[in-house]
């Protein structure tokens, strides 16, 4: 480190092992959903029923694992520049955005193809409303904290919705989720379901998985001592900033 300026602190032991079991949990819960649909629904394809299909793997792969990953970019990347983590952050985001569009078009093309009603169900109306918020939530972001012409004061007042709007959102995409499954399992099952057949049974687990995923991710973004520290130059920065303008600091912790 330079003379007079310590080193960012390492990530606290408790905070990777955290990490390390929302990984766990996620990637499990992604591998749940494909040994469900690969070993009881037929698999997974875009031409004909198996269109289907698509749908909850896309949604479980981008409005839970993908979107809690974005959620931990700020408690991960510590020691990287600020810039950086909101970018990973921000196209994480995006990421989930895009596959989550491709599950939702896969919904409604099997729909339609099948002459079954669209966004009827409880789960269909609260899947809606996710992508709604989900679309806001990263539409305001971008235009506040990436885009250069929003002002400091600006982002600070918002910055605190932006971090509860992401666990929100989380936390609703795990709920439509066990919504989904429990419809997709009443539809295919309904009469074994309640004999513990394997199927039941796996279904099952993939809800535990993530509610699990979701409490993990929660708990550590949360978590106000694992905030992200400022790097010393952002720190500088802000200082001098706050010098010229006499105004907010730009560099608070995510």
């Amino acid at each position: 480190a330079m003379e007079g300026i310590a080193p960012p602190p390492a990530a606290p032991r408790e905070l990777s092992a955290s990490v390390a079991l929302s990984q766990v949990l996620g990637l499990a819960a992604v591998a749940a959903t494909g040994a469900w649909l690969g070993g009881y629904r037929g698999g997974v394809a875009w031409a004909g029923a198996l269109r289907l299909n698509v749908h909850p793997l896309c949604m479980v792969v981008a409005m839970v694992f993908l979107q809690g990953d974005a959620l931990l970019v700020y408690r991960v990347f510590r020691t990287e520049a600020r810039r950086s983590a909101k970018a990973l952050h921000a196209l994480l985001h995006g990421a989930a955005l895009l596959v989550a569009v491709v599950g939702v078009a896969a919904v409604m093309e099997a729909h339609g193809a099948r002459g079954i009603a669209h966004a009827y169900s409880l789960h269909a109306w609260c899947g809606l409303a996710v992508m709604v918020l989900f679309v806001l939530q990263w539409l305001l972001g971008f235009g506040l904290f990436v885009f250069p012409g929003a002002g400091s004061a600006r982002r600070g007042r918002y910055r605190p919705l932006h971090v509860f709007g992401g666990v929100a959102l989380l936390a609703l995409s795990v709920a439509t989720a066990l919504l989904g499954i429990t419809e997709m399992l009443l539809f295919n099952i309904r009469d074994t379901y309640s004999k513990f057949v394997p199927e039941g049974v796996l279904a099952n687990v993939l809800g535990l998985l993530l509610v699990a995923f979701g409490l993990v991710v929660g708990y550590i973004v949360t978590r106000d001592e694992w905030r992200r520290p400022p790097l010393p130059e952002e720190l500088a920065l802000s200082m001098d900033f706050k010098t010229l303008t006499e105004g907010d600091s730009p560099g608070g912790s995510q």
